[in-house]
């Protein structure tokens, strides 16, 4: 099949004013005769929630933890994309546009991504009146800082917490519509269903994670805001509960899942210590601003301390391969070189899996102090994990995993193949294509809901009559006695591994066979291994306690058995995918010097996947990509 993306016709910069004015009305008098649930409340689904509730609507909102404030979105760290041009320096609607279509490889859709840089202005002025603490220069005005894949400085920040203060905004404005009675939250709800009656969505099955209750709730719309899926590599960025299993039960009930090959690796973690860790900790791109990347020139120095290196001894090695970008080079770039580095043995560290991030020349050129206002909480946090001062030392840094470009596909009005289905954040696909440039997770995130949401699921609902499908509907009790009965199995095997062993199993093969680097034999020999791990978790997984209390070893265990299948079908899109683009890299399809090689003949397209079950082949749909208003070029940051 080949997927239309409902994109509007005619010149960019009229597009999303033009659809925003054809889209259907709902009268005021009519929204509160409509309820929507919204299934996150990260920075996606919190803005959604707050901004349809107060234009009348009925919301529903759902998060798994104990509150709605303690979303994911409060872990990004260095900033957030607008073309303001405050500093002057050349920016505007159009860079930002072409530098987020350049960043992705050429792999997204161009009317998203225009969309996304013509609101990022409104987002800043929303998030401002709102009181977000940004920093701001001398003078009192909004400052900005540099990040990876930009030579502009549009980056608005609030120290190293700029996730953790847009969050507070979003949910003050979610509480205000709380107290004023048009959303409802209910937390410790985990989605583990997608109700859909008629081929529409029209609910969603939770689990009370507090006394395991299964619970339906019928709507309207289904909006889905949860998040990305790189806990499939178990180690990664990602809060440990972050998981797939929202999107890929939308999946199983027939929501296209587009380009699961998309992943990103950060370049800028703390590397891992060990066996025994359950996560890693990024360090924000932001210190790339004034940290330099490098590494030994000489592999027998790389057991000396990095005060015992001269500088002619080092290989500044960003700032060699990239000039023009240096050491804000795009992360899929800065990662695979620093694996490089590390790969020719000049890696440092326990195992010689880091480099070195070195502020000595920023703290020399400006003072301590003004690197200690600039990112002064980061400094702390890797003090108390690694027990360093990185004012005296440099830090050590290796790439991890930590974000899904690809997602459920959606079309311009973000909505999915099945009516009913909104898809917003980094749960959907849309705008990333490749590669995510820095800050731009938590611009898309506000973006899809404070200004796209309200519009377009308006247009939908317009077409809708309220209210005709409730839990009563013989669906709803079908999908509850599949999440009881799936969730009595996982409880009856009492075999003899842990979830996290079986966890760690498949994350070692994901890191492994498809993770920096992808060949064919990797990814064949990955698919041969998932189907085995999955057939060990069914029968030898030891998932303790009950379903009638809180059980996070039974959480954990729902989520594996998603991953499981979800794994397979990002390694069939990556083996798919004969070309290396963004954070796609595929060894076979590279330049001389080991850059990616993309295939724009054969490869410009979304690839949408339609889950047809476990163990068998999954139909491919595609959307064409066209590029009318930026010329498809070689990716060069040289």
């Amino acid at each position: 099949m080949i997927l239309d993306g409902k994109c509007p016709t005619g010149p960019i910069q009229e597009s999303w004013d033009k659809h925003r004015f054809e889209l259907k009305l709902v009268n005021p008098a009519n929204k509160r005769k409509f309820k929507i649930l919204v299934v996150g409340t990260g920075l996606a689904g919190g803005a959604a929630a707050a901004t349809l509730g107060e234009l009348g609507y009925n919301v529903e909102a759902f998060c798994y933890q104990d509150s709605a404030r303690r979303a994911h979105s409060i872990a990004a760290q260095g900033g957030i994309n607008a073309a303001k041009n405050y500093p002057n320096d050349g920016d505007s609607i159009f860079r930002l546009f072409y530098d987020t279509m350049k960043g992705g490889d050429f792999r997204a859709r161009e009317a998203d991504v225009w969309r996304l840089a013509q609101v990022s202005n409104n987002i800043i002025d929303q998030c401002v009146a709102q009181g977000v603490p940004f920093a701001r220069d001398y003078a009192g005005y909004l400052d900005n800082r540099s990040f990876g894949g930009a030579q502009v400085s549009r980056t608005f920040y609030a120290r190293g917490q700029t996730g953790q203060q847009l969050l507070l905004g979003a949910y003050q404005a979610l509480s205000r519509q709380v107290k004023a009675g048009t959303v409802k939250i209910f937390a410790r709800r985990e989605m583990l269903d997608l109700v859909v009656v008629d081929g529409v969505a029209k609910g969603i099955t939770c689990r009370n994670l507090v006394t395991g209750e299964i619970e339906s709730y019928w709507g309207d719309a289904v909006v889905l805001a949860t998040g990305g899926y790189v806990n499939v590599f178990y180690l990664s960025t990602n809060a440990m509960g972050c998981s797939v299993t929202a999107t890929w039960k939308a999946a199983k009930k027939g929501a296209f899942f587009a380009n699961p090959c998309y992943t990103q690796i950060h370049p800028t973690c703390i590397p891992q210590s060990g066996d025994h860790q359950s996560k890693l900790t990024l360090m924000s791109e932001s210190l790339r601003n004034d940290g330099r990347c490098w590494v030994p020139k000489k592999k027998e120095d790389c057991g000396k301390a990095p005060g015992e290196i001269p500088d002619e001894d080092r290989d500044y090695y960003l700032e060699r391969k990239y000039p023009s970008f240096g050491n804000l080079a795009p992360r899929d770039i800065a990662s695979r070189a620093a694996k490089e580095q590390c790969d020719d043995g000049r890696g440092i560290g326990p195992g010689g899996r880091g480099v070195y991030l070195d502020f000595a020349d920023a703290i020399k050129r400006f003072g301590k102090d003004v690197i200690a206002a600039r990112y002064g909480n980061l400094f702390q946090m890797y003090e108390k994990i690694t027990d360093e001062d990185a004012y005296q030392v440099p830090m050590r840094i290796y790439p991890a995993p930590h974000y899904a470009m690809g997602g459920l596909w959606v079309d311009y009005n973000l909505m999915s193949n099945i009516p009913g289905l909104f898809v917003l954040g980094e749960a959907n696909f849309s705008v990333h294509g490749a590669n995510r440039l820095g800050a731009s997770a938590l611009m898309q995130g506000l973006a899809d809901g404070y200004f796209v949401i309200p519009y377009t699921i308006a247009g939908y609902l317009a077409t809708v009559t309220p209210g005709t499908v409730k839990t009563d509907a013989p669906e709803f009790r079908e999908s509850a006695e599949q999440v009881k009965a799936q969730i009595d199995k996982l409880l009856s095997i009492k075999g003899k591994k842990t979830v996290a062993e079986l966890h760690r199993e498949l994350g070692r093969v994901m890191w492994e066979d498809v993770g920096m680097a992808r060949s064919k034999e990797s990814l064949e020999h990955a698919l041969k291994r998932i189907p085995e791990i999955r057939n060990e978790f069914w029968e030898n997984v030891n998932v303790t306690g009950t379903n009638e209390e809180i059980n996070q070893q039974l959480e954990n265990a729902g989520r594996l058995a998603d991953f499981l299948e979800f794994a397979e079908l990002l390694a069939k899109d990556a083996l798919h995918r004969e070309e290396s683009c963004g954070g796609h890299f595929r060894v076979e399809h590279q330049t001389e010097d080991g850059e990616a090689k993309r295939d724009d003949e054969n490869f410009a397209y979304v690839a949408a996947w339609e889950f047809k079950g476990t163990d068998k082949e999954p139909e491919l749909h595609k959307e064409p990509l066209k590029f009318e208003n930026v010329k498809l070029a070689v990716r060069s940051y040289k």
